[in-house]
């Protein structure tokens, strides 16, 4: 089969790979129709490469039509339309019963210290083949698929793989009062679903904060307030100066990692980088830095007592954090991988209501074939052609 493959630092291919095949009694082939490039995919092709081997096969927000299934899985049948989340988990054990997916024992990566395994996402998460491929393989298939009705399109239902359940956690996590004030920092597509989402779910005041002007224009013809951070000196100031002094009653990350203005930070990425895997791996692993420049804007921008969600990405493992400030403020902090299947039934309801409310079937800005996928990671990193969101037809 044609799938995309890790090569290296900002190189991708579309290369023949084997066919998956059914390896356990839970697993199941699905055919892939459309599959998005995230965010957090980007960070694979910049920052994440030692923790990738050439050939690694990219990619965790796939749907498709079920080909074929193990003995143990009877909850899909070949022929349905699934989409599959993005973390891999069995629903069985004790994490899963306390709906803490992400963080399931059964493919829970202890050797390396993390949670449950991602599809598509480095050896520190399994090294689990991804769903930018005409096929995969769906390990614990008895749980995650999530069979969804035909004669609708695809982008429906795709953002059920991961956009819309992170955006729906990062709001639950913010758990802002109707009558309060929500900031996002970071209108990419997890950031401008949470202001869709939250607006649905009554929140009366969102503020959207980003520097690129296709994204502060999509966030106002949502209704949204907008911060341009190029236009103020300072925007954890302008932001409590917009709430009467006090500060939003939370604001969400939906940054991460990567952030603009840390310059320090992103000299600290560019020279482990530049080092042998070898030598980066460790580095990274036990001493590695994030750019937190939206993760320190969100702290300082919050009320008193408020509440900072992340659902930006990190990784670092010795991040400096002005922990006297938020201990002084009474800051709660909520974060984590999303669990997906948590917030499905939530969900359902708004994705399949008239109108399409979360505005699902117009959320990318980019539709081409699988082979062109090199060039849409290009494009998406370097956020050419207004490109918001890639979805790839395999």
């Amino acid at each position: 089969m044609r799938a995309l493959t890790w090569q290296g630092k900002r190189h991708v291919r579309v290369e023949d790979v084997p066919d998956p095949r059914i390896e356990a009694p839970t697993d199941a082939i699905i055919q892939i129709t459309s599959t998005a490039i995230c965010g957090s995919d980007l960070h694979l092709y910049e920052v994440l490469g030692p923790f990738l081997e050439p050939g690694d096969v990219l990619g965790h927000e796939p749907m498709g039509i079920v080909q074929e299934v193990g003995p143990e899985v009877t909850q899909i049948k070949p022929g349905d339309r699934v989409v599959v989340p993005f973390n891999i988990s069995c629903g069985t054990c004790w994490m899963c019963s306390k709906a803490l997916y992400a963080q399931c024992e059964t493919t829970q990566n202890t050797a390396t210290g993390k949670g449950a395994s991602l599809f598509g996402y480095t050896s520190l998460y399994g090294s689990v083949p991804g769903g930018q491929a005409q096929y995969l393989r769906v390990p614990q298939a008895h749980f995650g698929p999530i069979v969804v009705p035909e004669g609708v399109p695809d982008e429906r239902y795709l953002y059920l793989s991961d956009v819309v359940p992170t955006a729906w956690q990062a709001v639950a996590y913010a758990d802002v009062p109707k009558d309060g004030t929500l900031a996002v920092l970071g209108l990419g597509p997890i950031g401008l679903m949470c202001t869709r989402i939250a607006k649905h779910l009554g929140v009366e005041r969102v503020i959207g904060v980003d520097l690129v002007d296709d994204r502060l224009a999509r966030a106002k013809a949502d209704g949204i307030e907008v911060v341009d951070s190029r236009e103020v000196d300072d925007v954890s100031v302008a932001l409590i100066e917009m709430t009467a002094g006090r500060g939003p009653d939370a604001v969400i990350d939906g940054v991460g990692m990567e952030a603009a203005h840390s310059p320090l930070e992103k000299a600290a990425h560019t020279m482990v980088g530049m080092l042998p895997d070898k030598l980066a791996e460790p580095m990274m692993d036990k001493m590695g830095i994030d750019r937190l420049a939206a993760l320190h804007t969100a702290v300082k921008s919050v009320r008193r007592g408020g509440t900072v969600s992340l659902s930006g990405v990190y990784g670092g493992e010795t991040d400096p954090m002005p922990l006297m400030e938020m201990f002084d403020r009474g800051i709660q902090l909520r974060m984590g991988q999303c669990h997906v299947k948590r917030w499905i039934d939530d969900i359902l309801p708004v994705v399949e209501a008239d109108g399409d409310p979360l505005g699902l079937e117009d959320f990318a800005t980019h539709r081409v074939p699988l082979e062109d996928a090199p060039a849409a990671y290009e494009m998406f990193q370097k956020k050419t052609d207004n490109c918001f969101k890639v979805v790839l037809k395999p």
